[in-house]
């Protein structure tokens, strides 16, 4: 295991720090970097440059900036599907635009269609989505990954790139589960550690069925557990949390 806030390729690949990124680490970065120190293992991990799925765990409502600012960190950019309706406000839809993000149809006849069309961008441009296979965040009493949904593994065999899995540990310290506030001082530590990409070969290739994307994301969620563990220095549960087993909404604040 190595640790790393950087990388050191022997060929540096094109930036994609576009103006609009910059923009927004000038805004972000002062404020994030004041609240948390940031501690990442095993940073080589994450693709250099090319098209993948990143898929962290998901217990904090400011998650999605804790892995921005990593990325930015590893000098890769975050792209997150985004409910198209949200691009017609000018201002957002704007900034969504220029960083790239991705518009997805949440409803309607031509959802099915949805993630091919979204998996054809990611390929194409050659971007890193982020999506958190737990779907929101976790209900798992301890913080745990609790049971996956299919959207990641879908995308990352839809477009036939690879599957990056992540874990970070102390952001709740920033801003706990279903907490609306943040937590100024004293300045925490976050961690976080990357994952080999998860084998999903012998999934590619086969029609893409319940059978196979419930199988892949079981795959994918013992990955992610397995580097929280890591991270944590904890035995993770035997049993995954699941929801529905625990009469408990999957969306929601508690």
């Amino acid at each position: 295991m190595s640790e790393t806030t950087s990388s050191t390729p022997s060929s540096k690949p094109k930036s994609e720090k576009t103006p609009t990124f910059r923009f927004l680490a000038a805004v972000i970065l002062p404020i994030m970097y004041a609240l948390a120190r940031f501690r990442i293992i095993d940073g080589h991990k994450m693709p250099r440059e090319g098209a993948f799925v990143f898929s962290p765990n998901h217990y904090s409502e400011i998650d999605p900036v804790v892995m921005g600012v990593v990325m930015w960190k590893l000098n890769r950019m975050p792209r997150f599907l985004a409910k198209a309706s949200v691009f017609k406000n000018p201002i957002v839809g704007g900034i969504l635009r220029a960083s790239g993000q991705i518009p997805v149809e949440r409803a309607g006849s031509a959802r099915g269609s949805e993630p091919l069309k979204a998996a054809a961008t990611l390929v194409e441009k050659g971007l890193a989505v982020v999506i958190y296979p737990e779907g929101s965040l976790t209900r798992d009493p301890d913080l745990w990954p609790m049971r996956g949904k299919t959207g990641a593994v879908r995308m990352a065999l839809e477009a036939g790139v690879p599957l990056v899995p992540a874990a970070h540990w102390g952001t709740q310290l920033v801003m706990p589960r279903y907490g609306r506030k943040i937590s100024l001082f004293p300045r925490k530590t976050i961690t976080v550690k990357i994952g080999d990409p998860v084998d999903l070969s012998e999934f590619r290739g086969r029609p893409i069925s319940s059978a196979v994307l419930t199988e892949a994301t079981e795959r994918v969620m013992d990955a992610i557990t397995a580097l929280l563990a890591d991270i944590r220095q904890e035995e993770a549960p035997a049993e995954r949390w699941d929801p529905a087993r625990n009469n408990q909404s999957e969306t929601g604040r508690f």
